[in-house]
């Protein structure tokens, strides 16, 4: 099974992700495997366990009066930054294993497919935690070695068992996502994530030096940096899409 491109634009896929992930779920539940690569307007992304923050729904309005929208996702984590320069990808698709059985497989599965786009770009890999950046975890994407390293990208999985209605209905529809900082401001990033965190009261602060964008890693590896970046990664983004298929069940 290959992946479904849909929506080749690269808009984001609505107003809402919630929305997005709700519909690219239901293509999963369905027996498909599509993929989106799209970028969204300035805007923040929180999972919906931020609801327990007595302040989160004035901090939304409050942010939403600025022009940066607060939008709640389905998958857990932390608050991830979105807008211009920001890159996301989002793979949907069925699974017939118990829940939790390819959790680590997806993530690699979804950090490799980022590194192998990255990769003839002249920006080199892996897959670590990188303590002080946003939606911190284990599969982060990171550039820079050991303690050193900071994050180009985030991950995060969702599962959702599918009724059953026959024996070749899959167990679980999952949606696997990835945001990748491509040439996005990471002081404004860190800046706007903060404030919001600020203001709900989390404690969470995040370090400027903790994050990296495609950009910024080509310029300190001494390459320069193509004025259509943006397009470059993109396109090398969905040809490893093209090219590749869901974690094998």
């Amino acid at each position: 099974m290959s992946f479904e491109l849909i929506d080749s634009t690269g808009a984001a896929p609505s107003d809402d992700p919630l929305h997005a992930e709700e519909a690219l779920l239901a293509r999963a539940a369905a027996g498909d495997a599509v993929a989106h690569v799209w970028e969204a307007p300035v805007s923040l992304i929180v999972p919906r366990s931020y609801q327990r923050y007595p302040a989160l729904a004035d901090a939304r309005e409050a942010f939403a009066r600025r022009g940066c929208p607060v939008w709640l996702r389905l998958s857990g984590g932390g608050l991830v930054p979105q807008g211009p320069g920001i890159l996301n990808l989002s793979l949907a698709y069925p699974v017939r294993l118990p829940m939790g059985a390819l959790s680590e497989g997806i993530y690699e599965h979804l950090c490799r497919l980022l590194a192998d786009a990255l990769t003839p770009l002249g920006v080199l890999t892996h897959w670590q935690a990188v303590e002080g950046s946003f939606c911190d975890g284990r599969f982060n994407l990171a550039w820079g070695p050991g303690d050193d390293a900071r994050k180009i990208a985030g991950t995060a999985q969702y599962w959702r068992r599918v009724p059953q209605s026959s024996h070749d209905t899959p167990l679980y529809a999952v949606l696997a996502h990835a945001v990748l900082l491509v040439d996005a401001d990471p002081i404004e990033i860190n800046a706007r994530a903060n404030a919001f965190e600020a203001m709900i009261e989390s404690r969470r602060h995040y370090e400027d030096m903790k994050i990296v964008t495609v950009a910024q890693a080509l310029a300190y590896e001494c390459f320069s940096i193509p004025v259509d970046l943006r397009q470059r990664v993109r396109a090398a983004l969905i040809q490893r899409v093209k090219d590749a298929s869901p974690p094998a069940q």
